[in-house]
């Protein structure tokens, strides 16, 4: 890894999840109880896989939060996950694989799977938000800042803020552990997430298909 903060910094294998403590956890999830933090909507309660040749996006930002959503397939209970949530203010998604396997009562595991971006014309996104649980990749980033608070990477550019705006009805720990930086690019991205949302999403060369097993999954592990 390069040692200068400013500048290009490239990291081999990119792992990180920055999460909130258990006790802020715990706290977080009274507050829903109480109905005190509103949420924008519930996941569900299933991982999905996403892989992609390359994400390369201005406007980064990462920082811990809580994702609350259903325990299981079935019934109404609720549990909080904690994630790393990336977002960028602007992202290329090249040769990007999305798949989710289900197990379906009569016909056993099925696998969707959703394949874009493609054929010299990738994904475009503006204002995407990934709730990520796992995430390897080889990344450089560029005039990189490591140890920002979270909001504060939502500040204008003139303040000193690189992302978007904090997504309405995230809950975040405002003054938590963040990084920031004018531009990320992540090769050879496989990562495991909760949750996508974007202002815009733009899916060149959108295919869709399900097959029968678990064998089409994105990639294995």
């Amino acid at each position: 890894m390069e040692s200068a903060v400013r500048g290009g910094t490239r990291w081999r294998r990119f792992a990180v999840v920055m999460v909130p403590s258990v006790a802020a956890t715990a706290a977080i999830g009274v507050a829903l109880a109480q109905g005190a933090l509103a949420a924008s909507f519930s996941v569900s309660g299933q991982q999905f896989k996403v892989k992609a040749k390359q994400v390369d996006g201005t406007g980064f930002a990462q920082y811990g939060g809580i994702d609350a959503g259903y325990a299981e397939m079935t019934g109404d209970k609720k549990v909080l996950r904690p994630v790393a949530i990336s977002a960028f203010q602007n992202a290329k998604i090249t040769e990007m694989c999305q798949s989710v396997v289900t197990d379906v009562p009569l016909l056993g595991k099925v696998t969707m799977r959703l394949e874009a971006g493609g054929g010299g014309k990738p994904v475009t996104a503006k204002q995407l938000y990934l709730d990520i649980a796992e995430l390897d990749a080889d990344a450089t980033f560029t005039n990189i800042d490591i140890g920002v608070a979270a909001k504060d990477t939502a500040k204008p550019a003139g303040e000193g803020g690189r992302g978007p705006a904090i997504k309405p009805g995230d809950r975040i720990q405002e003054n938590g552990f963040a990084q920031q930086a004018d531009r990320a690019v992540l090769n050879n991205v496989e990562q495991k997430a909760w949750a996508t949302t974007a202002g815009t999403f733009t899916l060149n060369g959108l295919s869709l298909r399900l097959s029968a097993g678990d064998k089409a999954e994105c990639y294995k592990g």
